[in-house]
């Protein structure tokens, strides 16, 4: 894992698609050590870790660490009040509106209350293939996004953008079965099209304003060149 920042209290890691970030309570099949963000750490580090927040298990980039209870608690009051802006860039079916907001309230997981929840949007480029995917149209459309989680709620991005008819591909739960399959066999683009591009906050320690950002990965390398054609 590659370490993109690191300070006394703190650091980020440009986590791999794959990783869970500590084990997984729900899960029907036994997640091997060496795919636990938490397990892998420790030992690279040498010392307890503590995650600041989640990515889902197939979402790649920017994931923080606190390297201590307290700090993780200083870090985590940026979450809760909102002061920490997290961008993330994600490939959606279709073409959508140049910029948005996402307004609809979500299930938190196990419960069925629904949450207040707010995904905002801009599209960054389109493309449209000449290859028919299903019945309806004879050519695909796809959006390259980014997008900003103004909550945090459970799959958030990945359910705001099913509920508009934009699912992301990749995304075997919420997406588009044909779609995500042609992206995998065809365009060789395996895995979900979400990435958790850049964090920007400021450092409770010294006040200075950090942009962590994660670099292009091969899979993201791949995006990027099919939306530049």
């Amino acid at each position: 894992m590659r370490i993109l920042h690191q300070e006394e209290h703190f650091f980020a890691i440009d986590k791999p698609a794959g990783f869970f970030v500590h084990p997984p309570e729900l899960s029907r099949y036994p997640v091997p050590r060496e795919k636990i963000c938490l397990h892998v750490l420790r030992k690279l580090m040498n010392q307890d870790v503590y995650p600041v927040h989640r990515l889902d298990a197939p979402t790649s980039g920017v994931l923080l660490f606190a390297k201590s209870r307290e700090a993780a608690g200083e870090l985590g009051k940026l979450f809760m009040q909102r002061e920490l802006q997290k961008t993330y860039h994600a490939v959606a079916r279709g073409i959508v509106e140049e910029e948005g907001s996402i307004e609809i309230p979500l299930e938190i997981a196990g419960f069925t209350d629904l949450m207040e929840s707010k995904t905002t949007y801009k599209r960054l480029a389109t493309i449209e293939l000449p290859f028919p995917v299903g019945k309806k149209y004879p050519t695909t459309r796809y959006s390259l996004v980014e997008v900003n989680p103004v909550t945090g709620r459970w799959h958030q991005i990945r359910r705001h953008f099913d509920r508009i008819a934009h699912p992301l591909l990749g995304d075997i739960e919420h997406g588009d079965t044909y779609h995500n399959r042609f992206f995998r066999d065809e365009l060789k683009i395996q895995g979900l099209c979400l990435k958790a591009h850049q964090l920007e906050f400021k450092n409770p320690w010294d006040g200075q304003l950090l942009k962590i950002e994660a670099p292009l990965c091969e899979k993201w390398e791949k995006v990027h060149k099919l939306f530049e054609n």
